[in-house]
């Protein structure tokens, strides 16, 4: 249920600042219930972050993940994800696997890292809110 993002768009949610980024994320995963991840032949494209802590980076729209599938990551392909699916099977292992989230990074890497539950309450507040914006 991907929507259209034009190139003015693009360039003004990337200047956005995180923590800002991180709720256009929730606003528009919540709007559309999917998600971006990279995935190649391997799985999923997963990230190191400077305090060593492994996180899976995700997107509101595959523009801005094949904006990340250059160099090491060059043969990565865009993923959707239903919001359904991330709440019921990925939070649940990224969990078990000690893994965090890394919402919405930029190709300078900035970036949020929340626990997957973090991100789920997130959506949880943005629903009962019941708002789109």
């Amino acid at each position: 249920m991907s929507y259209i993002l034009t190139d003015a768009d693009k360039a003004a949610a990337q200047t956005l600042g995180d923590d800002e980024r991180f709720n256009h994320f929730v606003n528009k995963v919540s709007q559309h219930e999917e998600l971006w991840i990279l995935t190649d032949e391997h799985g999923c494209m997963m990230l190191t972050s400077d305090d060593e802590e492994d996180c899976i980076p995700v997107w509101p729209h595959a523009d801005y993940a094949k904006e990340w599938a250059v160099d090491d990551w060059s043969q990565c392909k865009p993923e959707a994800i239903t919001l359904k699916v991330w709440q019921a099977r990925w939070v649940p292992g990224m969990e078990d696997d000690e893994l965090l989230v890394a919402v919405f990074p930029t190709p300078d890497a900035s970036g949020v890292l929340v626990e997957p539950r973090e991100l789920q309450d997130a959506f949880a507040r943005k629903k009962k809110l019941g708002r789109h914006n």
